[in-house]
């Protein structure tokens, strides 16, 4: 049972934190994916308004950071805050945030891996991993294994399950499960498991660029961090480290600019009604903050809107969890470093 079952897709950021405010007081939490007008600056101004011990904002631009941070201190000026450049699509951008994260704390109470991008062309990273998934599973995945010493410090002096991980997702997960034999759509043939659900629009599945599909891409790195959640979950329990995956709830972003009637309509129907930022950023702060969770059911994992939920049976499985982080592992790049 939740602390405050009566939130719903209705419930801001602001009144969330404010509900919780005890459990941030003092906290140290890293928020990925900050910029203006974002769910990352609506995270960043909610928790700051409840006075956390640090606040690490961590995003790609340094005058978005600047500009975010500007907004903290007119509304919470005694929060102490922090900025780290920090580009999820490249390994070594994400190795060199991970170093100036540590400088500036030993411990992580919360990490909130909010942070995506959803470009319409086949793009990569310079890996030469698909850039939705390398961007969007791959990054938050390197990122948290590097911080992962700072989340266990902080466990080890905190109540099990007050340090967690969460992992910004979306109902667009339903869109595509992993797709292990051809993960960066090049065209290899995928079996049946790996391909889309059978009832989604044609719109949403054809090919615009050769066998790329950015609804497709962008499902499949959702996918991935309810696995990566799942994976987290059962390794890191003893720990008295937690996990959770979120979707915001329908919220009007860059992916929605090119949909035709079709593919709006599949998108207006993954939620409600359409949020504000406030409200989207309200779930997050759930996951992050509620200490009923401490104790929660392992196979609580994904919340949608406010509440536990369950996901597409393509991302609930634990041995899929592990096969996604096998070839996660095998996917980072790991510099060479000279005697």
């Amino acid at each position: 049972m939740l602390t405050h079952p009566e939130f719903n897709p209705q419930t801001t950021a602001r009144e969330a934190a404010s509900a919780f405010a005890s459990t941030i007081s003092g906290k140290t939490v890293v928020i990925v994916g900050v910029s203006p007008n974002s769910l990352g600056e609506t995270l960043a101004l909610a928790i700051a308004s409840q006075n956390p011990g640090l606040l690490i904002l961590a995003s790609r631009t340094d005058a978005k950071l600047r500009e975010v941070a500007k907004q903290v201190a007119t509304g919470s000026p005694s929060t102490n805050v922090k900025l780290i450049l920090l580009n999820l699509s490249s390994q070594v951008s994400i190795r060199q945030a991970a170093d100036q994260i540590r400088e500036v704390t030993q411990k992580i109470n919360i990490l909130i891996n909010n942070a995506a991008t959803n470009p319409g062309t086949h793009e990569f990273t310079p890996e030469r991993i698909e850039m939705q998934f390398g961007s969007n599973h791959i990054g938050p995945f390197l990122l948290t294994n590097l911080l992962l010493p700072e989340l266990r410090n902080a466990a080890k002096v905190t109540s099990h399950g007050s340090t967690r991980i969460v992992n910004v997702s979306s109902t667009g997960h339903r869109l595509s499960p992993i797709r292990f034999h051809d993960y960066n759509f090049e065209g290899k043939e995928v079996p049946l498991d790996e391909r889309p659900p059978v009832n989604l629009p044609e719109s949403l599945t054809r090919t615009s660029e050769g066998a790329y599909n950015p609804f497709l891409a962008y499902g499949q790195s959702k996918t991935g961090n309810i696995l990566f959640s799942i994976f987290l979950r059962e390794h890191l329990h003893g720990s008295g480290i937690l996990s959770f995956a979120v979707h915001p709830g329908s919220i009007w972003t860059n992916l929605s600019r090119s949909l035709d009637d079709e593919q709006r309509d599949f998108i207006a129907r993954t939620g409600d009604f359409s949020k504000n930022q406030d409200q989207g950023a309200a779930p997050m702060v759930v996951a992050a903050f509620d200490p009923s969770l401490n104790n929660s059911n392992p196979s609580d994992i994904y919340f949608d809107e406010c509440k536990i939920a369950d996901p597409a049976p393509h991302a609930r499985s634990l041995q899929v969890a592990t096969k996604l982080w096998e070839l996660s592992e095998q996917l980072i790049f790991r510099p060479q470093h000279q005697d």
